[in-house]
């Protein structure tokens, strides 16, 4: 009894704490600007209302600001307020009861493995609609590629392949002596004989360049590294013909074949009614040979 008159005694934090807020004539409004606490903390460690406040560490970090603020010592104030709140909390928490709770509140055991059912079923079904967005661009076929390419008509002949153009400087080469002139636009670039082995190129520059030859037959032209045809025919003189590469190296197409002449009409068969009158026919009879003529008498008879 007497160690509880002497704990009666003892003043709380909170009274502590009022006293020496009223001494320096502060309100609570100015202690919670001064240590940014909630007003209500203050006042529910005042009236020791442990149950207003939160966890122990922060209800002790309060008291000992709000101590620092009146002039008590800290640590003092820490050390009280923890064994008030230990005391209060014990006999709090043997104090509750808790009481079971109510089946009709809990949802139904039937309607959560109704709703974990439906989940799983819609996971799946999203899992096989995206694996069927996935593989549904392999599965279509292109009819353009299904199709197969129509064989060719044997009747069909292949496009003769057309020989590229030489391109290149154009050379005029002597075989032999032969006499040339090259002109371009009016203007003559080069006139007189070559001789074998002489050659004599035509300048690049040169728009319309044309030849006058005396002997085709002895020229030789040369398109870079091709040889062009023949300008002319042999023995005669050819004149304007054009030395650019296109002109020189353009091949004339070969005239078609003559179309093979028909076959000599083999008469027909001759028909049954004149084989069997060919075979029932008598024979004609043989040639009878010409009497021979009568032995001329000689001059020498006999005399009787």
């Amino acid at each position: 009894m007497d160690e509880e008159q002497v704990q009666a005694d003892v003043p709380t934090v909170g009274e502590r704490l009022r006293a020496a807020r009223e001494k320096k004539k502060l309100s609570l409004e100015d202690i919670a600007a001064q240590t940014r606490i909630p007003q209500r903390h203050l006042e529910a460690i005042e009236a020791a209302d442990w149950d207003r406040l939160p966890a122990p560490t922060y209800t002790v970090g309060f008291a000992k600001n709000y101590a620092g603020v009146v002039g008590l010592d800290r640590t003092e104030v820490g050390e009280q307020i923890r064994e008030e709140m230990g005391t209060q909390r014990l006999v709090t928490a043997q104090a509750e009861v808790f009481e079971p709770a109510d089946p009709a509140r809990t949802m139904p055991k039937g309607l959560v493995i109704g709703a974990v059912v439906a989940v799983i079923v819609l996971i799946i079904l999203m899992s096989w609609l995206n694996s069927r967005a996935l593989n549904s661009p392999d599965d279509k076929t292109n009819p353009q590629a299904a199709a197969a390419p129509a064989p060719a008509t044997p009747a069909q002949r292949p496009a003769a392949p057309t020989p590229a153009v030489a391109q290149g400087p154009v050379v005029l080469m002597a075989t032999g002596p032969a006499w040339i002139q090259v002109t371009d636009q009016g203007k003559t670039l080069f006139s007189g004989e070559l001789q074998a082995g002489q050659s004599y190129a035509v300048p690049q520059t040169a728009i319309a360049p044309l030849l006058k030859a005396g002997k085709p037959e002895a020229l030789t032209v040369r398109v870079g590294n091709a040889t062009a045809p023949q300008v002319g025919p042999s023995g005669e003189v050819v004149s304007n013909v054009s030395l650019k590469p296109a002109d020189l190296m353009r091949v004339q197409a070969a005239p078609a074949p003559a179309a093979a002449a028909p076959a000599a009409a083999t008469p027909p068969p001759p028909a049954p009614a004149a084989r069997r009158a060919a075979r029932t026919r008598p024979a004609p009879p043989p040639p009878v040979a010409a009497p021979a003529p009568a032995a001329a008498p000689s001059g020498n008879t006999a005399t009787e």
